[in-house]
């Protein structure tokens, strides 16, 4: 028992927040590419990221649990695991589309899914437990700022995926 909790869903959680934070963390790359882009002025700074998602998932972890104890039926559970599997799976296929494709416009198609996702997580959440479904508050204002930028950055940036021309390996530049 960790607070009152059995641990199986306490370490399930967890274990789900590390390998989305660890997937995310390493398809994220803030190199020349990334420092290139024309961002906007209220982007928030780049330190604030880290500690934001370590809340953010820290919280979610934390409303998992509280959401699979408060309604121990099996439907109210596949609902949650679903719930959660498909965010997960879409708060890491963002940092792929984005930073590893390079494509911010069709990581703000995905971001707009990611969202969308997150208001799914809460109202599953919320026939459960009305206060796990509020830790998910956070995440979905900081996702909602998330996609304010990714839109800006299409904007300021656009159009992507323009292809580069190959020269012909004989050829002098």
């Amino acid at each position: 028992m960790i607070g009152g909790y059995e641990t199986g869903p306490v370490v399930a959680a967890a274990a789900a927040a590390l390998v989305t934070v660890l997937a995310g963390g390493l398809l994220t790359t803030t190199g020349p590419w990334y420092q290139s882009l024309r961002r906007p002025s209220w982007k928030p700074p780049d330190w604030a990221f880290g500690p934001v998602w370590t809340t953010i998932f820290t919280l979610m972890a934390i409303s998992a649990v509280m959401a699979w104890h408060a309604d121990a039926g099996t439907s109210a559970r596949t609902a949650l695991l679903a719930a959660y599997g498909v965010n997960l799976c879409l708060n890491i296929a963002w940092s792929g589309i984005f930073f590893r494709l390079r494509r911010p416009d069709w990581a703000y198609l995905e971001v707009i899914a990611l969202w969308l996702s997150i208001v799914v997580l809460i109202a599953v959440t919320a026939q459960a437990s009305g206060i796990a479904a509020l830790l998910l508050a956070p995440y979905l204002a900081w996702v909602s700022v998330a996609t304010l930028l990714n839109r800006a950055i299409v904007q300021l940036n656009g159009p992507f995926g323009r292809a580069v021309p190959v020269r012909d390996v004989g050829s002098r530049v």
